[in-house]
């Protein structure tokens, strides 16, 4: 029996995500929006080209939440995106109240999902839900330093002129623009990034993966980033719905771990069927240690602005 996954929001991001999912035909999909006819729409739409891709998957498009009961991952990419000079921290409000309506409802009716965290602020809003649905902070996970390394990844390649199949890299902290980019465990092919560029390519590279995701909000004008998030989202549905525990940085809840309690924030976590199996602990320099420490100061001042 396929695993089911619940995609809240069939906007850019979610509907992206629930594509990913029907063609590799690797779960039922349920997608959810508030918009009537929406998730109805795409979800038919979907359903027909799974002749042509070979996928034995379901679709169903709701506006009730009652179909998404006994979902195994529930995915909110549900709120308002950014707009040009928006910071992801101006949504804090507006997106607060509709992630903790999702989160409330899709949780009650499935008290033993994972939840997947897309929406922006999303180290914060990861910290909401976490908050509003009780569940043990394995199972609630935030998407963004899987995003934010793989911008890092995308633009090392560029400027080595490599496959970004041959890049790994590493961001901690919020999925904000005090993000920690790790040139340090960045490697292609095994070399540490330091070896292999001078600091101020490096640190050219790190600023542009800082700012990955305004710049495409002010090339695209009336929306954000939705393929990038989605297949980010996508390999994290994967390593939970197949046990994979791969080595992802998630936003995930430290309870002592980095010297942090309390708080969300982007770590290196083993992502499997039951969610967090593990935080892996990095050394960290003393410079990198200030960074992270920042990243999370930045998300702790959001945090309490929702008594959290």
């Amino acid at each position: 029996m396929k695993k089911k996954v619940t995609v809240v929001g069939a906007g850019n991001v979610g509907a992206s995500l629930a594509q990913m999912i029907v063609q590799e035909g690797s779960a039922d999909v349920v997608l959810y929006d508030i918009m009537e006819g929406v998730p109805q729409g795409k979800a038919l739409d979907l359903s027909e080209a799974c002749p042509l891709w070979g996928s034995s998957s379901s679709v169903i498009g709701t506006n009730d939440y009652s179909p998404t009961a006994h979902s195994d991952i529930i995915v909110v990419t549900a709120g308002f995106p950014r707009k040009p000079g928006m910071s992801r921290d101006d949504l804090l409000a507006a997106n607060a109240k509709v992630v903790s309506d999702v989160v409330e409802n899709t949780s009650k009716l499935s008290p033993r999902a994972i939840l997947i965290i897309v929406t922006n602020p999303m180290d914060v809003m990861t910290q909401l839900a976490l908050k509003v649905s009780g569940f043990d902070p394995r199972r609630v996970v935030g998407m963004g330093g899987i995003l934010d390394s793989a911008r890092f990844r995308t633009f090392v390649a560029w400027e080595m002129g490599v496959s970004p199949e041959d890049v790994e890299a590493l961001v901690l902290g919020g999925h904000g623009d005090l993000m920690v980019p790790m040139p340090r465990f960045t490697t292609v092919k095994g070399v540490s990034l330091p070896a292999l560029l001078g600091q101020e390519r490096i640190s050219a590279l790190v600023e542009r993966t800082r700012n990955g995701g305004a710049e495409i909000v002010s090339l695209l004008k009336t929306g954000s980033a939705y393929y990038a998030p989605a297949a980010a989202t996508h390999q994290m549905v994967n390593s939970i719905i197949f046990n994979k525990k791969r080595m992802l940085p998630c936003a995930a809840y430290l309870n002592g771990q980095y010297a942090t309690k309390g708080v969300c924030t982007g770590v290196p976590v083993l992502l499997g069927s039951d969610g967090v199996d593990k935080i892996i602990e990095l050394a960290l320099n003393e410079q990198e240690k200030r960074d992270f420490e920042k990243s999370v100061a930045a998300v702790r001042e959001l945090a309490a602005k929702l008594n959290l």
